[in-house]
């Protein structure tokens, strides 16, 4: 289908065309109007279906973006939603860990060696004292050395005990925060999906828009076809109308040569009349056209 309408193809009508030409001419140039009129009215349909056609497009693509228009909402909210439980989580783990600092610092657990530790080093000093040689007094020293070290374990492990439930709290510190970052792992997630989907919308309304701005061009060409169509099928009207008079006229100038002819007639059959009422003899003729006028 062509996009622009071929001008050399239309039909014109002149005021002079349909004042001064006969009625053949006028037949003639009524069938071309009423032709070119069809072929223009079948132009504007094709035109208005490409029209509907990228209309319902344009429809779907919108109706696509709102998809994913309510798909990134409901994800967002979603992501509001883990947000909240995340922060929520990692306060609440803050809390304990602080809990289990504070409970260290007053009981001194942080400084110092552990219980690992001492035990190790007693160990090490026993067997020394068992395997070395040593003298008197580096004997006593280390006797005071061990004995030094096993307070410093039994005061150690007396802090742990005190310590109480520091290392269930310090594991739930940590369950907690390893929760608050599964919540984090699905922000992350949701988020990025929210973002395709946000795309995918900016996508189809930018498709929408393409061809929405095609549908309009081609309603423009449908407009183009139709006032065309109905300019022929304007003059083609004029026209009709025009052979119409001139059959009005024909049978008025018809009407009057009739009217003159019987008026002749009656004419002629009144001075026959008027000579048979003075005594001539009619012939055959003469008395046909009075009966035909009614004056016999």
């Amino acid at each position: 289908m062509s996009d622009s309408i071929e001008s050399s193809d239309n039909v014109d009508l002149t005021d002079d065309e349909l004042e001064t030409n006969n009625k053949g001419q006028l037949i003639k140039k009524a069938g071309q109007l009423r032709d070119r009129r069809n072929d223009l009215n079948q132009l504007a349909s094709e035109r208005a279906s490409k029209r509907d056609e990228l209309n319902a497009e344009t429809r779907e693509k919108v109706d696509e973006a709102q998809e994913h228009r309510e798909q990134r909402d409901d994800l967002n909210e979603q992501v509001q939603e883990h947000k909240e439980k995340r922060n929520e989580l990692n306060a609440k783990a803050n809390e304990l860990f602080d809990k289990v600092d504070d409970r260290k610092e007053d009981l001194e657990l942080s400084e110092g060696k552990s219980v690992d530790d001492l035990e190790s080093e007693i160990e090490d000093l026993e067997f020394k004292q068992q395997t070395e040689v040593l003298s008197t007094e580096d004997e006593r020293e280390l006797i005071e050395e061990i004995e030094e070290k096993r307070e410093q374990l039994a005061e150690r492990k007396e802090k742990l005990d005190q310590s109480g439930d520091l290392e269930a709290v310090k594991e739930k510190a940590q369950e907690v925060r390893a929760e608050a970052s599964e919540h984090h792992q699905q922000v992350t997630e949701l988020a990025d999906d929210a973002q395709e989907h946000h795309n995918q919308m900016i996508e189809a309304y930018r498709e929408a828009d393409e061809i929405r701005d095609d549908a309009d061009e081609w309603h423009e060409k449908f407009v183009d076809a139709q006032e065309a169509a109905d300019q022929h099928h304007d003059d083609f009207v004029r026209v009709q109308k025009r052979l119409r008079e001139l059959d009005e006229e024909e049978e008025d100038e018809k009407q009057e040569a009739r009217e003159a002819k019987e008026e002749e007639a009656r004419e002629e059959a009144e001075e026959i009349y008027e000579a048979f009422q003075n005594g001539e003899t009619l012939d055959t003729e003469d008395l046909m056209k009075l009966q035909k006028t009614g004056l016999l």
